[in-house]
């Protein structure tokens, strides 16, 4: 049977059961359900901490917890330095290059920022959510350039990433980054620009308009006119208004009528069900099943609008549904990279001294921070394993655990630099290797960069005995068959789908768990 087959084959398994409402005293694995669902993969202890409680006491603290979360480290320097120079007023290619490396090393510097705070992080929750609205209002620097702006957009999502939904489209429909993605920084009255009201209507409030958007291309003619003259300053990449660019006019937007402006236009939007539905409809598929029920859409959507559009609200609502606990939705999602990256790392306890090598295996994985495929974002789901995917997410597990197992038997060899700060084929590490290659993996800022990635690689470490005496196992025994057992429910999502040869101990018996397809689910 195909990778695939096998995972479509678990998928469908884990739909099978039936629902249940959230319990008032959690066991042991439906703790490990919610934690798993609301951040990446728990470690014991914090499951420990909410199992035997009631969910909705544990849900309202969750969520409450994550609004309160702040950062644990600072940001990278460059986020508080002077604006680059634009672009445009650089006149050698060299000064041009420089300028490309530059956006190219801050680039980098955010993406292991960010990393270390999801892996990290007391309150997963709360990262989860700027990741689910980095997705959501896809925007990417391959296009946007500068990395400041990035970060400015980084924070508008966090401010309101369980706050409030009308503020935070207004803040992303006003800012640099998104205005440069979707051409909207220069859209003005003799020639709206349509992208950014398309995308508004299509992939961030309404969907798509044959299923239940409820808008026309007529509707976006009109929004387009509205948002002209949002536009940005190119000095210090601030968002500025320019009347001398606005239409003025009457429009007419999904039956109403007015002097719009864009902010007029984003609240006539809000205002149709289809948006609360829309939204919830995501995060239905987000944290339950990648199959919404209607009903109960229907039911959170109402009372998502009927709040103002408080996202926490509608997180709340979905955590405790009874799909949300339902046995048959358990497994029922696939883990994207940088769920299976962090997740890993945090739930083993992996040590590291630099996130980088992390950040490039996510990228390598198709999930490059700051960098989605378009504008509709990962699609996520089904769509993130395929047979060479599932055999690299394997790989991944493999050489972090191959490392610790043959740590001090082996040095690392010179590492050689290809063209554009590229790994060579056949030196440096398998991981580095791996990691720096592939469609999706982001450029390693020159020599010392690679050098960098080489050191962190060399400074993950784990302690096999540490962790698994938690259960009542040792590094150098093979575990019994209860423990067997106790590992397989958590470390996997369902049942697996390989036997273990016996006499398999320690970290290979560790290993070769999250070798299974099962390891994939969540």
């Amino acid at each position: 049977m195909t990778p695939a087959r096998v995972m479509a084959a678990l998928l469908l398994a884990a739909g099978m059961a039936a629902a249940q409402a959230a319990p008032r005293a959690m066991t042991q694995a439906e703790a490990r359900h919610l934690l798993v669902r609301t951040g990446f993969a728990p470690t014991q202890a914090e499951v420990d901490r909410i199992a035997g409680q009631d969910a909705q006491r544990v849900v309202a603290d969750l969520v409450a917890r994550a609004q309160a979360a702040r950062p644990l480290y600072p940001p990278p320097d460059f986020v508080s330095e002077p604006p680059p120079i634009p672009n445009t007023l650089l006149k050698s290619k060299e000064e041009q290059l420089a300028m490309r490396q530059q956006q190219l090393r801050e680039s980098l510097e955010l993406k292991t920022w960010w990393m270390r705070e999801m892996i990290e992080t007391p309150t997963p929750l709360a990262e989860r959510m700027v990741l689910f609205w980095h997705n959501h209002f896809a925007t990417s620097q391959q296009k946007v350039f500068r990395s400041q702006a990035m970060w400015h957009q980084h924070q508008v999502l966090r401010a309101e990433a369980l706050g409030n939904f009308r503020r935070l489209l207004h803040g992303v429909a006003k800012d640099p980054a998104m205005l440069v993605y979707l051409d909207g920084a220069n859209s003005r009255k003799e020639a709206p620009n349509e992208n950014f009201a398309r995308e508004v209507m299509e992939l961030f409030t309404l969907g798509e308009a044959s299923q239940g958007g409820g808008y026309s291309e007529q509707d976006i003619k009109e929004a387009a006119r509205a948002f002209t003259g949002w536009s940005i300053e190119y000095a210090d990449f601030s968002y500025r208004f320019r009347p001398a660019l606005h239409d003025n006019g009457n429009k007419t937007v999904l039956g109403q009528s007015g002097n719009f402006d864009g902010d007029a236009v984003l609240d006539v939007m809000l205002e149709q069900p289809a948006a609360a539905r829309f939204i919830t409809a995501k995060l239905w598929k987000e944290f339950v099943s990648p199959v919404p029920e209607a009903r109960e859409v229907e039911r959170i959507a109402q009372d998502f609008r009927a709040s103002g559009y408080d996202i926490a609200t509608a997180v709340r609502e979905l955590l405790l549904s009874p799909a949300f606990w339902a046995p048959a939705n358990r497994g029922s999602l696939i883990k994207s990279p940088v769920d299976l990256v962090v997740g890993t790392v945090r739930q083993f306890g992996f040590s590291y001294t630099d996130t980088m090598p992390f950040v490039l295996k996510s990228a390598q994985l198709g999930q490059n921070l700051l960098v989605p495929p378009n504008v509709k974002g990962w699609p996520g789901y089904t769509e993130w394993i395929n047979t060479a995917t599932l055999l690299e997410r394997k790989r991944f597990t493999e050489q972090l655990f191959r490392a610790v197992e043959l740590r001090g038997e082996s040095k690392e060899p010179p590492i050689a630099m290809g063209p554009g700060g590229r790994m060579l084929p056949g030196d440096g590490s398998a991981m580095m290797q791996n990691a720096a290659a592939g469609p999706g993996a982001p450029r390693l800022p020159g020599r010392d960069g690679i050098m960098r990635v080489a050191e962190g690689m060399a400074k993950i470490t784990f302690d096999p005995e540490q962790w698994l005496s938690q259960y009542g196992g040792h590094a150098d025994r093979e575990p019994s068959d209860e423990l067997k057992a106790r590992l397989a429910r958590t470390l996997l999502a369902v049942p697996a789908t390989h036997d273990i040869a016996p006499g398999t101990v320690g970290v290979a018996y560790l290993r070769t768990l999250t070798l299974d397809p099962a390891y994939q689910l969540k």
